[in-house]
C-alpha cells in the first residue's frame, strides 16, 4: 500500500508541532497564537500542499453539515428581541449624593 503522506509532508507538521509547543506558531488569518494540536497539523499540512509535497486533498463537508448550517441560517433570519436595559447610572449618581448630603447634616 502507498503511503499516503511523503515523507517531507510529515516533516513539515512535525516543525508545526514543535513550533506550536515552543509557542511560536501563529494562524494565518488573524496572527494568533495557535494552541490547539488539530490546528498546528493542519497549518502544517496546508504549508506542505503550497510547497507541493504529495499530501491528500482536503475532504470535502459532509451534505448532512451544510443542511444543518442552512437550517441555522433560515432560523437566524428572524429578529430577536433585545434584552431590557435598566438605567443604572442614575441610581448610582443618587445614591453617590444622598450619602454626601447625609455627611454634611
Amino acid at each position: 500500500m502507498a503511503r499516503k503522506y511523503s515523507r517531507s509532508a510529515s516533516k513539515s507538521v512535525k516543525r508545526a508541532m514543535r513550533k506550536r509547543k515552543s509557542g511560536t506558531l501563529k494562524s494565518g488569518g488573524s496572527g494568533k497564537k495557535v494552541t490547539s494540536r488539530k490546528q498546528a497539523i493542519a497549518i502544517g499540512l496546508s504549508e506542505a500542499r503550497r510547497a507541493g509535497k504529495k499530501v491528500p486533498r482536503k475532504s470535502a463537508k459532509k451534505s448532512s453539515t451544510k443542511k444543518s448550517a442552512a437550517k441555522k441560517a433560515a432560523t437566524r433570519k428572524t429578529p430577536r428581541k433585545k434584552a431590557s436595559t435598566r438605567k443604572t447610572s442614575g441610581r448610582k449618581t443618587a445614591r453617590k449624593t444622598s450619602g454626601r448630603k447625609a455627611l454634611r447634616r
